[in-house]
């Protein structure tokens, strides 16, 4: 069990737990001189085996009370399982006492404790009076009922009594599920002779073995476990719940601070706009203003941000105090998050402590953050099941989503999140996740979409596939949307004629006369396969108007005959396929062609080569990657050619 200090500047925590435990805590020369607590201490208590109870370690955090530390507090209280609250008996509840336990109450601790510190300097009548006022203070807050400890360290009264409740209370604490991946707030680093970067922390998610490759996050940089401390002791493995101190390989101190994560999944993804649900405190001197700069204390970490209130009807009122609503944090630099952890407010200035909450979705929308729809799917967070919770998610997403983003926000390596979702539909190589009523009513806007088109287009033989993403589903990856039309079309509810795709019954006609002229001009275009010509050539041989030339010519692209390079340029199939091949046979170990060496093997100039990738690009067959000389086209799939 960790336990976390809090209380008011010089009530004697720091003296409180070296009685607990024999530490002292203050290793600084500056706290030694001054007297006061500066930044975050730690001390361990050994609980010995007994009555079938495995031998554990109770962890203390100690963490300073003056006003002007409060961000070092918050880091020292992330992680923590149980509030030690000191107040002194002579003064009794002071501001940061206050402030303290409303942070704790923001961090969700509801086990705790009360030492009523320097009970020797205090009467009886004195002692009652302050835990009258302290259980009045408690009562309102998820600590209420927490049993209160006048004890001295000075005489050693009632320590024993405080320590034996501790020890009670974490022989009862349930251990921490070591699910999802590994996660550890850093709070401190340094460097030992001979060792090389120590870092260490709390540990809120999953376990760590010695061996074990992490890394830093945001950043990405890898590093290796060498070595292991547990709650101060050397150990072969940790987990959630417990501090760890890790000797890393591939770190430099410098390269690690307070504030960042190491975590165990291959690819943590970079946070910037927390969708949360937000609480203000009850005695917050104003309203909560819609943009507000607010200083975002989260894990060790803090950095300012903007809050944006997703209730539109607080837009000109603010979030009043002790109101609650969805908000999103905009933060001023990437961090790492995931659902479910807690954030704390304090006012951009850092003097006052607002509010905070718990991350329903740590890569929230820039846009449309407030439309029904997205507000529909933030409050599927609050179902705690995981397995159903994803697939609500997974329900509230019309066009699905990023498994590496949902994995993120979850924790869960994209296997083990995928096992949660039996039902779902994931598109491997596009990395993309759909449910099966989604894409069910996806398709019926895709047939719907090419019913109007058709209608109003008859003469063309349908819609390219990267256009026809553009017109329903922008934001979908198109390996996801190519893999969905080619399950519609196995499952008969779209056809494609080359590159184009419509519905099956749609079919572009030619009357008599228009087949005796598409008869008479086709063997022309292989006359040069490379280099056919224009729709203004073909127009005078056959002696017919231009206009009337370029419109057979498209209603034939339409039916699949030919293939429509540009405008005025129309390419038999086979001559297309040609290309294809050498393009495949020009394709390096990253599949990419480059325009030169198309351009020379081809035997086409520089401009018609780049027109013959350009179409490529069009109709799926490559992507364009790079610019200029350094243009290159990458494969992608099958070149879609009758």
């Amino acid at each position: 069990m960790l336990i976390g200090t809090a209380g008011h500047i010089d009530h004697g925590k720091t003296t409180l737990v070296h009685a607990l435990t024999g530490v002292d805590t203050d290793r600084l020369p500056e706290e030694k001189r001054r007297g006061i607590t500066i930044e975050l201490g730690y001390a361990y208590l050994p609980l010995a085996a007994d009555d079938g109870n495995p031998e554990q370690v109770l962890g203390f955090v100690d963490v300073p009370g003056h006003e002007k530390f409060v961000p070092t507090m918050l880091a020292g209280a992330s992680g923590v399982d149980f509030a030690l609250l000191v107040v002194a008996a002579d003064d009794g509840p002071m501001p940061q006492t206050r402030e303290h336990l409303q942070i704790l109450e923001l961090l969700g601790l509801s086990q705790g404790a009360v030492a009523l510190t320097k009970a020797d300097r205090a009467g009886p009548e004195r002692v009652a009076e302050v835990t009258g006022q302290i259980h009045a203070l408690l009562t309102p807050t998820a600590l209420a009922g927490a049993p209160v400890f006048p004890v001295s360290a000075i005489t050693g009264s009632g320590v024993a009594a405080l320590r034996s409740h501790l020890l009670e209370a974490a022989r009862a604490m349930p251990t921490r599920a070591a699910e999802g991946e590994f996660r550890l707030a850093v709070d401190r680093v340094f460097t030992l002779a001979g060792a090389g970067t120590i870092v260490a922390g709390t540990v809120h998610a999953g376990q760590v073995t010695v061996g074990d490759s992490l890394i830093l996050a945001p950043g990405g940089k890898p590093a290796r476990v060498r070595s292991l401390h547990v709650q101060n002791r050397k150990a072969g493995q940790g987990h959630a719940g417990q501090r760890c101190a890790l000797n890393l390989a591939g770190l430099a101190v410098d390269e690690v601070k307070r504030g960042d994560w190491l975590v165990g999944t291959a690819n943590p993804l970079p946070a910037t706009r927390l969708d949360m649900d937000l609480r203000l405190a009850t005695d917050a001197s104003r309203a909560l203003a819609h943009g507000a700069v607010v200083q975002i204390h989260h894990g060790t970490r803090h950095l300012l941000g903007r809050v944006a209130l997703l209730d539109a009807t607080l837009e000109k009122t603010g979030l009043p105090p002790g109101g609650r609503c969805l908000a999103q944090l905009v933060a001023d630099a990437p961090l790492h998050a995931c659902r479910g952890d807690l954030v704390v407010l304090r006012d951009g200035h850092g003097q006052h402590t607002l509010g905070g909450g718990r991350i329903l979705d740590p890569f929230g929308p820039a846009r449309h953050r407030r439309a029904p729809e997205r507000l529909a799917a933030l409050a599927t967070q609050a179902i705690t099941d995981p397995a159903e919770r994803l697939q609500a998610v997974l329900d509230k997403a019309p066009l699905g989503l990023e498994v590496a983003q949902l994995a993120a926000a979850e924790n869960r390596n994209p296997d083990a999140l995928l096992a949660l979702l039996p039902d779902a539909r994931p598109c491997e190589k596009a990395g993309w996740l759909i449910g099966s009523a989604p894409l069910d009513a996806l398709a019926s806007r895709v047939e719907a979409r090419l019913a109007q088109h058709h209608e109003q287009h008859g003469d063309e033989r349908g819609v390219e596939r990267d256009r026809l993403r553009r017109m329903i589903a922008p934001a979908v990856p198109a390996g996801a949307f190519a893999e969905w039309l080619d399950g519609w079309l196995a499952a008969g509810r779209l056809a494609r004629s080359g590159s184009a795709w419509h519905l099956p019954g749609h079919r572009v006609e030619l009357d008599d006369r228009d087949r005796q002229r598409a008869e008479k001009l086709l063997p022309w275009l292989l006359e040069k396969p490379f280099d056919p010509p224009w729709v203004r050539d073909i127009a005078t041989r056959l002696g017919e108007p231009e206009t009337l030339t370029r419109t057979l010519l498209k209603r034939l692209a339409a039916r699949g005959e030919i293939c429509q390079v540009v405008r005025d340029l129309f390419y038999a199939p086979a001559a297309v396929r040609k290309l294809g091949h050498i393009a495949s046979e020009l394709m390096d170990g990253d599949g990419c062609i480059r325009a030169a060496a198309f351009r020379d093997r081809s035997g086409l100039g520089r401009k018609r080569a780049i027109q013959i990738l350009e179409y490529f690009d069009r109709v799926g067959f490559t992507r364009k990657v790079g610019r200029g000389h350094d243009e290159q086209h990458r494969i992608r799939g099958d070149l879609p050619v009758n």
